[in-house]
């Protein structure tokens, strides 16, 4: 592990379980204080307690992702209350239900997953930039959590069940993503691709951030895909069957499987190691992990790092979360 800057403060959301609890683990073991912005609080403080996280270390947040209106109440709060400057934020909740045969809509109108992984965290992003960037710590970023379904320079994102991830020419989000459309590109709902969809939209927003903030701001801005966490609760909705062979797999077959723990040191590292200062990188481990592997800045494709779609989605998520 390379030498950790200096402990500072860092949000991060979805921490009752899995690799945001397991970060918030690493990043409290390094000393750094974390605030948990979880829909429940208290399951997520009880989760920390279950982890042995300090409660001195920790300030919860109650905040659900999938509710635009959810989300500026919680950072009016978090700005309110927290006396201590915010260092870093980590985009790490997300919902995925592959097995929906019709569309679920957020309190906004927009379908759930999109809602939950891209525009609540867009809007967070958005409203917290100040913050960081006032920050005088070394290490002021903002990370997201990417996958590599929705890359196709690699081969998860090739994989064509039940689409790869592509936004198309945007046209659902600029017809206002509202009922009947639940799309970005308006075309028919497949719930596994609308997840894909959200986060390449993460990886997205991270590129244009690079682009349009990190000169002025000094932010830096990546993301990352810390390996498979195959037995993640994020596949809590797939089928008990998918549950049971997709870790197997991903351990015997594929050798792409990584811990929930070893997930979440990996975004430690993003977080607060001196290795993670270059803005708008996507870090990844690898599709096949390797005993003592080291990151590597992992090419994107082009429905990911094209500057002219960029600008679309920024632009047109600006308006669904109502900030035009």
């Amino acid at each position: 592990m390379a030498e950790a800057n200096s402990a500072g403060t860092v949000l991060i959301t979805g921490t009752t379980s899995g690799v945001g609890l397991n970060a918030a683990k690493a990043l409290t073991d390094r000393g750094w204080t974390v605030v948990t912005a979880n829909r429940d609080p208290v399951r997520a403080a009880q989760a920390a307690e279950s982890m042995g996280i300090p409660s001195a270390k920790l300030h919860h947040l109650r905040m659900d992702l999938g509710d635009l209106e959810s989300v500026r109440t919680g950072v009016e709060t978090l700005v309110g209350s927290l006396a201590m400057p915010l260092d870093a934020l980590v985009c790490n909740a997300a919902v995925y239900k592959p097995r929906l045969k019709q569309p679920e809509w957020s309190p906004q109108g927009y379908e759930i997953s999109m809602a939950t992984n891209h525009l609540g965290h867009f809007l967070l992003i958005q409203m917290l930039l100040a913050d960081i960037q006032r920050s005088q710590h070394p290490a002021k970023r903002v990370v997201i959590l990417g996958t590599v379904t929705a890359n196709s320079k690699e081969l998860g994102g090739k994989i064509p069940i039940p689409a790869p991830a592509d936004l198309g020419d945007l046209s659902g989000f600029k017809a206002g993503f509202k009922a009947p459309i639940a799309m970005a590109n308006a075309k028919a709902f497949k719930p596994g691709k609308a997840y894909k969809d959200s986060k390449l939209c993460n990886m997205i927003t991270t590129q244009e951030l690079h682009r349009r903030c990190h000169a002025t701001t000094g932010i830096v801005f990546s993301s990352l895909y810390p390996g498979c966490v195959a037995d993640t609760p994020l596949f809590r909705n797939t089928p008990k069957a998918f549950q049971k062979i997709f870790p197997w797999f991903q351990k015997n077959v594929t050798g792409g499987y990584v811990s929930q723990a070893l997930a979440g040191e990996r975004v430690a590292q993003v977080v607060a190691d001196p290795g993670f200062n270059t803005s708008g990188v996507h870090w990844s481990w690898g599709n096949r992990q390797k005993q003592g592997g080291q990151q590597f800045s992992q090419e994107l494709s082009d429905k990911a790092s094209n500057p002219e779609t960029a600008q679309g989605v920024w632009d047109c998520s600006m308006r669904l979360v109502g900030l035009t």
